[in-house]
């Protein structure tokens, strides 16, 4: 299934059931009086977090959302009937945008949360509600009220507790391969990751985590360049990101100009997501000699006084992935005081 998370749809609440004018017309009871009823709500058009969606792929083939109208009041002091509403299921993480204003309308982040995008029009009223001591006979009613009508933008930001950073080709796609059931394509080729894809971690059997890969950035993402910037915003809400770095690149790269890279495109994006906390991943141990790995980890420490954690793994061979996994859950497992260094800012 194609993964999409970004549509635009047209919402309409639907309209009020008009009132009835009618006056009661029995045998043996003259100057019956009015008895005409109200009509019913139209109804409203809701959005609803659902936890087995995880796209908006379905906003894309369908546009337009109208509720239905409720019934005219009738007579006899009949009211009419309420219409239902119209619910429409969301991925859990789904963000409502006003299309005309870009206001934020309301964030779906729990399963089973409800958020009302089109209010329905009201009922109107029938002429009993306009008997008095002084019209005893009234010969008015008030029509229903028209839905609320919007164009909206929803946005889907995946809830992950760890978001995995790096550069084409770093790595990324093979290490939630190695660490969960997710099945990413990967490729001995730049941008083999078009979209993001979530994996589940499981520690152990009773604790778990899940984990996001988006597409690699590359130098100029923040202005538009490459396909990352589309989905960084899926790491926003990330508890923390995994920065993957590729120690033994085959164009015999500097890992220092890759960490930087990444760095700064966070920062341009947005502060928020370039201050949050990051564990340093040196990857494809594998290929290179243990002497070397401790050698290029000292030499990327000392020049970017990183004082946050630093990891040596092999995703490819599994090398240091479990460790690191449970030291992810260990991390969230302490009191809240105990909490490790941030990441530095990269000088």
């Amino acid at each position: 299934m194609k993964f999409i998370d970004e549509a635009r749809i047209r919402v309409r609440g639907g309209k009020g059931g008009n009132g009835c004018m009618s006056f009661r017309r029995e045998k043996f009871i003259p100057f019956g009086g009015p008895d005409g009823g109200d009509g019913g709500d139209g109804g409203s058009v809701i959005l609803e977090a659902d936890e087995s969606i995880n796209t908006l792929v379905d906003f894309r083939y369908k546009r337009e959302y109208n509720a239905r109208s409720g019934e005219s009041g009738r007579g006899s002091n009949c009211t009419g009937k309420k219409a239902d509403d119209l619910i429409a299921k969301v991925p859990i993480g789904t963000l409502v945008f006003d299309e005309a204003t870009s206001e934020l309308l309301g964030d779906l982040v729990h399963h089973g949360d409800r958020f009302v995008v089109a209010q329905c029009g009201f009922h109107g009223l029938g002429n009993a509600r306009y008997k008095s001591s002084t019209n005893r006979a009234p010969r008015q009613t008030s029509e229903g009220g028209l839905g609320e009508e919007r164009q909206l933008r929803l946005e889907l930001k995946l809830l992950a507790d760890v978001g995995l950073l790096g550069l084409p080709n770093a790595g990324k796609s093979t290490f939630i391969r190695a660490v969960s059931a997710a099945r990413p394509k990967v490729a001995d080729y730049p941008f083999t990751t078009l979209h993001p894809n979530l994996g589940v971690v499981k520690v152990d059997d009773m604790r778990s985590f899940v984990l996001a890969d988006i597409p690699g950035l590359i130098e100029g993402a923040a202005e538009g360049a490459g396909l990352g910037v589309q989905f960084l915003k899926h790491l926003s809400r990330t508890r923390l990101l995994l920065h993957i770095v590729d120690i033994a690149p085959m164009d015999d790269s500097d890992p220092l100009d890759a960490i930087n890279t990444i760095y700064q495109e966070l920062a341009k994006f947005s502060p928020e997501l370039g201050a949050k906390e990051r564990w340093l991943i040196l990857n494809q141990c594998d290929k290179v000699t243990e002497e070397t790995v401790q050698l290029k980890k000292q030499d990327i420490l000392e020049k970017l006084k990183w004082t946050g954690p630093v990891y040596t793994i092999s995703a490819i061979t599994g090398q240091g992935t479990r460790q690191l996994c449970f030291d992810i859950m260990k991390k969230w497992d302490e009191p809240a005081s105990e909490v490790l260094p941030s990441a530095s800012e990269v000088e």
